[in-house]
């Protein structure tokens, strides 16, 4: 069901130098074996992915060391783009990989982690933004349980029109017509399948496709729209929802070019507060 690189593997350490800046829980709980769901980057219509994969392939090659500085004129040249979010740690995965990730992974660096595939991450957002402007955008729901990703969803949401879901996710909020902030979403955006299984679950039952950002070790049987990144990091999550809402707003011709975003990756990332003696 998974694979683990290596044990020995400090979280803390490797932090500083990839923006992995979250620590996980090295326990992945087992799921239901059935194939899972996704889009094709090439396609809008929504595939069968297969699990069956669990090759685990280490090389010795570090992670390449890019590093850029957010220049908006520059973002019309797609190697400026990548090479911009390549310094925030996106591609950065865990020690560990499921089999619904797999295909998602390009290699595993010599700290253990492995890496995902900047290429098909781009796509999926893509893909994903497609699929958002598909439907009115206050019907698009978006929740985070991880505190990292609360401010880029607030931004997202303040940026495109959807309907941010923020604090505990209520059971039966896409499930219970009786609660008072019952909804009828007609797509759902997590920031993590594991963390935000609840509405996961919600919305397979309602029938409502869920967008999910996911990590080489998450489960992803439940998810419509796989967008492989690293969801732990600030930087990361903050750099992954502004990449969504740029295409979102692009889709809903807001805008038309890079250089026209009205917010920075930094006004997507959450801010650390210091605790006060």
């Amino acid at each position: 069901m998974f694979e683990r690189v290596s044990d020995s593997y400090s979280q803390d350490s490797y932090s500083e130098k990839d923006n992995v800046e979250e620590s996980f829980d090295n326990s992945v709980e087992v799921g239901t074996e059935s194939d899972s769901n996704s889009i094709s980057p090439d396609s809008n219509d929504i595939t069968s992915q297969s699990g069956d994969t669990t090759t685990s392939t280490t090389t010795n090659s570090a992670p390449d060391s890019i590093t850029g500085e957010e220049d908006t004129d520059s973002l019309e040249n797609p190697n400026n783009l990548e090479k911009m979010i390549l310094s925030t740690g996106i591609r950065v995965g865990t020690p560990i990989k499921t089999k619904f990730m797999a295909s998602f992974i390009t290699r595993a660096n010599p700290e253990g982690l492995y890496i995902l595939d900047i290429s098909k991450t781009l796509a999926r957002i893509d893909v994903a933004a497609k699929f958002i402007g598909r439907v009115s955008i206050s019907n698009v729901a978006v929740t985070s349980s991880r505190e990292y990703g609360k401010t880029p969803v607030e931004k997202f949401c303040e940026l495109t029109g959807a309907r941010g879901i923020f604090g505990r996710f209520m059971p039966g909020t896409f499930t219970n017509p009786s609660l008072p902030k019952y909804l009828e979403p007609e797509i759902v955006i997590v920031t993590d399948p594991q963390a935000d299984e609840q509405a996961v679950l919600e919305s397979t039952r309602a029938g409502v496709p869920v967008i999910a950002l996911a990590n080489s070790d998450n489960i992803t049987s439940k998810v419509d729209i796989v967008i492989p990144t690293n969801n732990r990091g600030r930087k990361a999550l903050a750099t992954v929802y502004w990449l969504l809402t740029k295409e979102v707003l692009k889709k809903q011709g807001k805008i038309k070019s890079d250089s026209e975003m009205p917010l920075t990756i930094d006004d997507f990332e959450a801010k650390l507060v210091e605790e006060v003696i």
